[in-house]
């Protein structure tokens, strides 16, 4: 893999951020129409466009030969082992009806393994960057999973994916988890959670089958903070996944929250 551009990506990947993110602050609370993407709930507003365009420009000009996945753009279809996702406007459903819970989320991959992350909280102007190897920051500053403290009944974060909610194995779950936890957290906004985590705030979050653009910058950034990630029979996941079922917390709890999920599904 090539450190220069891993590095030239880096600061790409932070202007992007940065400059997407100005543009969702400024808009913030001035929106009044949105468009319904299908019938699980899934929204579209013109920031997401918006947002979406610098980021992409500011990507394609310096790295032209590279693959991206965006989430209203969709793939350029190009040959390359550096694989770009972008979700510009990562809680949407939040930005629409005044909810300041949103992020920029863009990921790099090569040869399908996260090596980058870049998450942008604009209305907190908290900025999270996780190379691979290197650790994981907010706004500059290490960001470490060690702080979490054991605990009677944990504070969880729950990622689904829409078409799912209603599906039986998956209501079945969320309910055990919402009632045998301290809290069952769902933010509309999956890339904050997986930023709390990082930083200490949650103690673990559960993935039912929500893959997209804005998955594999979390997973990066818990990982590089100490945090673990695996599946739902405690093995370790690498790579991309069409469908993840994933559990991600402190090592320390990994066998608490597959023993839940397990209780939960039985």
């Amino acid at each position: 893999m090539d450190r220069n551009i891993m590095n030239m990506a880096k600061e790409v990947a932070i202007a992007a951020a940065y400059e997407a993110g100005r543009l969702t602050r400024e808009r913030f609370g001035t929106l009044i129409t949105y468009d319904e993407k299908d019938d699980h709930g899934d929204i579209v507003t013109e920031v997401d466009h918006l947002a979406e365009a610098i980021i992409l420009r500011k990507i394609q000009r310096v790295f032209p030969e590279h693959r991206i996945r965006s989430e209203e753009y969709g793939e350029n279809d190009l040959n390359s082992d550096w694989l770009w996702l972008i979700d510009p406007l990562d809680g949407t459903n939040n930005f629409a009806v005044g909810l300041p819970l949103f992020a920029i989320s863009i990921t790099l991959l090569y040869k399908l393994n996260p090596v980058l992350a870049v998450i942008y909280e604009p209305m907190t102007d908290r900025l999270y960057v996780s190379s691979e190897g290197e650790g994981a920051s907010c706004n500059t500053h290490p960001i470490t999973i060690d702080k979490a403290k054991d605990f009677k009944k944990a504070r969880v974060g729950w990622i689904q994916g829409h078409a799912l909610q209603n599906q039986e194995r998956a209501v079945k779950l969320r309910h055990y988890i919402d009632v045998n936890t301290k809290r069952m957290m769902r933010l509309w906004a999956p890339t904050l959670q997986w930023c709390m985590l990082a930083r200490g705030d949650l103690d673990g979050i559960i993935v039912y089958n929500s893959e997209g653009e804005d998955l594999y910058s979390g997973l990066l950034i818990v990982k590089e903070a100490g945090g673990v990630v695996v599946d739902y029979d405690g093995n370790t996941f690498t790579g991309m996944s069409p469908q993840p079922y994933l559990i991600a917390c402190h090592p320390k709890f990994q066998n608490y929250f597959i023993n839940m999920v397990k209780d939960g599904l039985q």
